[in-house]
């Protein structure tokens, strides 16, 4: 089951989760707040149930990467493959073999300027795609640290004493 499938992401769930601390009736001479703890911590075990699944989702990617790259690398070897099988032909035609290891020389490194460039092009989309979801897991884990250290401060003023109004 996707993100999509279950509902909001667990970003989403997490900013939602920071409007309500936001919104929280404040205590009167206090810096703590009024919220429905059953309800956070119900969003809270939701986030880190689904935060599994966002990293299954990041070695997807990984994987997915390693296939584009094994591709890159397959198509790579079969154009030195075929170029390589080119230049012996050339090479068999005696009257010719000046002609064929030129040839030979510029199907390899176009071969190996296309292998690079698709290479280059795999790694530049992975990198990209796990930039973003750096960015997603970072944000997560933010949002999900100043939501417990904000329940950790309610704990902590139900400790020394302070009246807690839920």
């Amino acid at each position: 089951m996707t993100a999509s499938e279950s509902g909001p992401d667990v970003s989403t769930r997490i900013q939602d989760l920071i409007a309500v601390i936001e919104t929280a009736r404040a205590v009167p001479l206090s810096a703590s707040c009024v919220i429905h703890r059953g309800d956070v911590l119900e969003v809270l075990d939701s986030v880190r149930m689904d935060l599994p699944t966002e990293l299954v989702q990041a070695r997807e990617i990984l994987v997915a990467r390693d296939a584009i790259i094994a591709d890159g690398r397959l198509a790579a070897e079969q154009l030195i493959g075929h170029a390589r099988e080119e230049a012996a032909r050339l090479v068999e035609e005696t009257e010719i073999v000046v002609m064929a290891n030129e040839r030979a020389n510029a199907l390899l490194a176009a071969a190996d300027e296309e292998a690079a460039a698709i290479k280059a092009e795999a790694e530049s989309y992975v990198d990209g795609r796990l930039a973003t979801l750096e960015v997603i897991l970072n944000k997560t884990m933010d949002a999900v640290a100043r939501g417990r250290s904000r329940l950790a401060g309610e704990k902590e003023s139900d400790v020394l004493g302070e009246p807690s109004f839920e």
